[in-house]
């Protein structure tokens, strides 16, 4: 919980992210302020959003001491903001908030994205004068990750609530102009993190916290993206590390700060390498785009975009007007981030992390393991051979992306080993769509249950948003200086042995 000035009241402000999930019976916590009238403790349960990237959440009418609807802006109408930001908002909460303005640099992907999110709000080229036309209480940043701080920055010094997609941004130099404006400005800046939330994250949380291993003392955490998955984001901007800050920045910023609320201290050194050696200059053969290559049949990663009507609409028919590609050619010369990426991190508690990511490999899944003074826990998700998985690689990552209502229960496994016992092993029920199940309970427990507690720390404030890039950060800077990289020299914020 942070603490906040709101008008002439302190206000507790709490702060969530996506992918919620807490198979709990919550007991409504009261709690005694000082100095503070019924409404504003109403407004600690209902004010400030936990809106958060994969997921989200509509603010109560009253939310902000609003007795109205949230007025609310979006800036950036890719795929990412006109459905998660925009389309989802707009069928789930038309109640407690309207979009009273939508803005784009790229003028058809705008009217296309209003299309789409089924509003009738007025259009913006200029974020600027969308500012100062809608008077938004709330801004939602959905545009390239190197640019959203100027769009962070200007919505706080507007007076204005921000709400940003992951990453929060690609450097530290941005990070700092962020955390300085938010003191500066007073409003809160709103970051999510998914992963956090998912039952199977819970569940590890959950053993760590009970001390069922003892203390932690060093974490091994493999992330493999496929050659579908993988593959996409050196399609797109993505592949630029001027546009994304490479995928230690616009990918890993999931699992770091997955590590850093397991493990509840933060990052204080990291060592790394990485190379370019599969995508890029590497390809046998390059073009601009999968529809005008001539290697079509002899590339196995060409994509047929035109099947995709929406991502044609979207985009292709957009191209334009700022010459931004889709099915951009993964072997074109211009992409400079790394496809393989390996790092030892140190925290301010002394647990040793060590982490990977590959980007083409035949499956897409991930693995750790915890090493504690009592034992240790192996988790994994979506190895195929270990659970015999009939989905494709396509469709596994199609379903985990599918929000219904109806799903099947499925059963992922935790194995906890003790020293000098048997090993155990856990069965946490889940779910494949709405990124685990966790989507559809974050919003209940928003909503039909705002004053649970948070007994394992879901909630992620603006603090967690900096030091979960700030590893991937000093990832890239230490394979640049081939030295290790001291988290404390980033920005002004001193790693703490305890997270928070």
């Amino acid at each position: 919980m942070n603490l906040f000035r709101f008008g002439q009241r302190e206000v507790f402000s709490y702060f969530g992210c996506a992918n919620c999930i807490v198979e709990y019976t919550y007991t409504i916590n009261y709690y005694k302020w000082n100095n503070m009238e019924s409404f504003s403790r109403r407004s600690f349960l209902q004010s400030v959003a936990l809106l958060a990237a994969g997921s989200v959440m509509s603010l109560p009418a009253n939310a902000f001491g609003l007795n109205r609807k949230l007025r609310v802006t979006l800036v950036g109408t890719g795929i990412r903001g006109i459905s998660f930001w925009g389309r989802r908002l707009v069928e789930q909460y038309p109640d407690q908030l309207e979009f009273v303005g939508l803005s784009d640099i790229n003028p058809g992907r705008l009217q296309y994205g209003k299309e789409y999110m089924k509003v009738n709000c007025p259009t913006f080229v200029s974020f600027k004068e969308m500012l100062h036309t809608t008077k938004p209480d709330l801004v939602i940043v959905c545009t390239t990750d190197s640019s959203h701080h100027e769009q962070i920055i200007e919505g706080l010094a507007a007076g204005c609530d921000v709400l940003t997609e992951k990453p929060l941004t690609t450097d530290e130099i941005k990070a700092q102009a962020i955390l300085d404006a938010e003191r500066q400005y007073g409003k809160k800046l709103i970051v999510g993190f998914n992963y956090r939330w998912s039952p199977y994250m819970t569940k590890i949380k959950e053993l760590i916290m009970n001390g069922e291993i003892g203390e932690i003392t060093s974490v091994d955490f493999n992330w493999y993206l496929n050659t579908h998955h993988g593959a996409s984001y050196f399609r797109r901007w993505h592949g630029l590390m001027s546009k994304g800050g490479s995928l230690w920045i616009h990918k890993a910023t999931h699992h770091f700060d997955l590590l850093n609320w397991w493990l509840d201290s933060e990052p204080d050194e990291v060592f790394a390498y990485g190379a370019l050696e599969h995508y890029g200059k590497n390809g046998p053969f390059r073009g601009t785009s999968c529809r005008s290559c001539s290697y079509k049949k002899e590339c196995s990663y060409y994509w047929d975009i035109t099947k995709d009507s929406h991502a044609m609409n979207l985009y292709v028919a957009n191209e334009v007007h700022d010459g931004y590609i889709r099915d951009g050619c993964v072997y074109r010369n211009e992409i400079d981030i790394y496809d393989k990426m390996s790092a030892q991190i140190k925290y301010a508690n002394g647990t040793i992390a060590n982490y990977s990511l590959t980007t083409y490999s035949p499956f897409e899944g991930w693995r750790i393991a915890f090493n504690g003074q009592k034992g240790r826990i192996e988790a994994w998700l979506d190895i195929p051979w270990m659970k015999n998985d009939s989905l494709d690689q396509e469709s596994l990552h199609a379903a985990e992306m599918r929000q219904v209502e109806n799903v099947d229960i499925i059963h992922e496994p935790v194995v906890l080993y003790k020293n000098w016992q048997d090993y155990q092993i856990i069965q946490v029920a889940s779910e494949r769509a709405g990124h685990g199940g966790g989507d559809r309970r974050l919003h209940d427990k928003l909503f039909k249950q705002p004053e649970a507690p948070d007994p394992y720390g879901h909630s992620a404030g603006l603090r967690d948003g900096v030091m979960s890039i700030l590893i991937g950060v000093a990832a890239r800077r230490s394979i640049e200086q081939g030295s290790p990289i001291k988290i404390a020299s980033l920005t002004d914020l001193k790693p703490k042995v305890k997270r928070g």
